[in-house]
């Protein structure tokens, strides 16, 4: 995956600001430095986490609504279908084979459409990769600026 642009320009901007730094800093205010951006660095880590997890949990919303929806028109549109089948079917068939034809084919659509839904869902990966990945590197680049 990709970093974020925003992520890189401000690790940039920090290096460079080191480099055009003169060494005359003492250790204390190096340290000071460092404790400051690194608590920086961890708050935009922390906002990153949270806008990953919001994304993912609005994606998980929309297909938990994709599941209901489809469900709720299946069940609609089958209704009105049913009643006809039903009729139908009794004129060539006894009435109580006629309907439990019917409903088994209703079952098998609902069943299908909330299974795809269900798939679907259990596909969403809900850890925040980006925030996990950015951590790793924001972890080798603190042990290379303190080395």
């Amino acid at each position: 995956m990709a970093r974020p642009a925003n992520h890189v320009s401000r690790v940039e901007h920090v290096t460079e600001e080191r480099s055009a730094q003169t060494d005359d800093r003492s250790l204390g205010e190096l340290f000071s430095d460092l404790a400051r951006e690194t608590e920086t660095l961890v708050k935009q880590e922390i906002q990153l986490a949270k806008t990953e997890m919001s994304q993912k949990a609005a994606s998980v919303g929309i297909d938990i609504g994709y599941m209901a929806g489809g469900a709720l028109i299946a069940y609609a549109g089958f209704l009105v279908v049913l009643a006809f089948v039903v009729l139908w079917l009794g004129q060539v068939i006894p009435m109580w084979a006629s309907a439990l034809i019917v409903g088994v084919v209703v079952l098998a659509i609902g069943g299908g459409l909330a299974y795809s839904g269900l798939n679907k869902l259990k596909n969403t990966n809900m850890a925040p990769q980006k925030t996990i990945e950015t951590l790793q590197e924001d972890a080798q680049w603190a042990k290379e600026q303190t080395s």
